[in-house]
């Protein structure tokens, strides 16, 4: 753990300090901040609720119908909360009644409304003033094979034609953004953070990929391993990033790219350091997820820079 976190993100032009926790829950003080999207999300906000925590004594769990996890710091009267909405679109599952029900094997499908937000984040417009959202991890068909494919709905009818995975991602990408700006006041600073690279190699998680890596990545090693152009396990990110900044592009809500930086931390995931017996068996290495003290807390120091400066701007 000491090697993993011997190293920091020095970016260029600019100096990134440590984020002062007291400092910036007093220039929060009275407001909110909420994270949306998937587990990437949730590995963000346990790094920002373990560096806020030593700001308040009294800060305590959180719960809210429609939130998964979150913390209260009664000294500042801040609440930084987690809405779990792995498509950010409503979807449930559906085995009755659905025209591809037992054809070539389907089992059911996952309705996804591509024009309704998921339950988990429907009715949080005027509680926070910041927001981070962000999805795409659960974008493929390892998440949904053919046997329980997505299916697109749109004012509550079946999209046709039937649309592919891709294509249903543009489609509640646009769609969400677009209710994101209908539904949330002007005054919420609103981010949506860009895709967290993987790094298996040799494999994807479900082929023996692996990430036993000791030492970062080199800069003339990235392409070679995200590029999209290349077909490799770790693809997703570059390629989803795209979609994502064209759905952004005129909105209000700021794009936070923190993909590049973390590209090169091929060493900081748990990979079989997964704390429970037999999960690696079970799920393979985890090379999606972040050690924490790690990479996540380089976010917070961003993440907390940007919304200083914008609160201080206001």
């Amino acid at each position: 753990m000491g090697q993993i976190n011997s190293w920091k993100w020095v970016p260029e032009s600019c100096d990134l300090e440590r984020v002062d926790p007291d400092g910036f829950l007093n220039l929060m003080r009275n407001k909110n901040i909420g994270f949306v999207g998937d587990s990437l999300n949730e590995n963000f906000l346990v790094s920002f609720l373990c560096i806020l925590r030593v700001a308040d004594s009294g800060a305590k769990k959180w719960k809210r119908k429609g939130a998964w996890r979150g913390a209260y710091f009664p000294k500042f009267n801040v609440t930084v909360g987690y809405h779990r909405a792995v498509l950010l679109a409503k979807y449930e599952w559906q085995t009755k009644q659905t025209e591809l029900a037992g054809q070539n094997g389907v089992k059911g499908i996952y309705r996804v409304d591509v024009d309704i937000p998921a339950d988990d984040w429907a009715n949080i417009a005027n509680f926070y003033s910041v927001l981070v959202f962000n999805t795409g991890h659960w974008w493929g068909h390892d998440k949904f094979p053919k046997e329980t494919p997505l299916v697109f709905f749109k004012g509550g009818r079946p999209i046709h034609p039937p649309l592919e995975v891709s294509d249903g991602l543009k489609v509640v990408l646009q769609n969400m953004v677009a209710h994101i700006e209908k539904a949330f006041p002007k005054k919420v600073l609103k981010f949506w953070r860009l895709q967290s690279p993987r790094h298996f190699h040799g494999g994807d998680w479900n082929q023996n990929g692996s990430c036993l890596f000791d030492q970062p990545l080199e800069e003339v090693q990235l392409d070679s391993w995200f590029d999209p152009s290349n077909n490799g396990v770790n693809k997703e990110a570059r390629k989803l990033n795209h979609l994502i900044e064209e759905a952004l592009k005129g909105t209000s809500i700021r794009t936070l790219d923190l993909t590049h930086l973390s590209e090169f931390r091929a060493d900081a995931h748990p990979a079989t350091w997964l704390g429970k017996k037999d999960a690696v068996a079970d799920w393979g290495q985890d090379c999606m997820h972040w050690c924490l003290p790690g990479v996540p807390d380089t976010w917070v120091d961003i993440l907390t820079q940007l919304i200083s400066y914008n609160m201080e701007m206001d």
